[in-house]
Formats: C-alpha cells, structure tokens, sequence
C-alpha cells in the first residue's frame, strides 16, 4: 500500500514538474524584443537586450530616487 502511494505521489509531482516546465519554455520563447526608436527591425542579441534591460532598470531607479528626494524635500 505505502509503494502505491509512494508511486502516484511521485507520478504526480512528475506531472507537475512537466506542466510548468512546459510552462516555462512557452514563455520564454515568447519574449517580445523591445522596441527600438529606428522603423528597421534589427534583431537584438542576448546580451543587447540585457544591457537595454539593465539601463532601463537604472533609469528607473534613479527616477524613483529623483522622486523620493523631491518628495521629502517637499515635506520638510
């Protein structure tokens, strides 16, 4: 009795394991490439779209930080 459980359960979790790496892999192949300021659609590399996403991400924070500073300068 305990071989079955201990049989389904491990099916089950086989299972799950499954659906989300399927999961997974569908949405990383559909990634949409970011939009470039120029009408020519230039595939970017791996390694572009990381530093675009890395800028983005300081401009970003910055802008929070900006933000922030304006904020408490306002309250005081």
């Amino acid at each position: 009795m305990k071989a079955l459980f201990g049989g389904v359960s491990l099916l089950i979790a086989l299972a799950l394991v499954g659906v989300l790496a399927s999961r997974q892999l569908k949405a990383t192949t559909q990634v949409a490439a970011p939009a470039t300021s120029s009408n020519t659609a230039t595939p970017l590399t791996v390694k572009q779209q990381s530093t675009q996403v890395q800028e983005q991400v300081r401009n970003d924070i910055a802008k929070a930080v900006e933000q922030n500073t304006r904020k408490l300068d306002a309250d005081q």
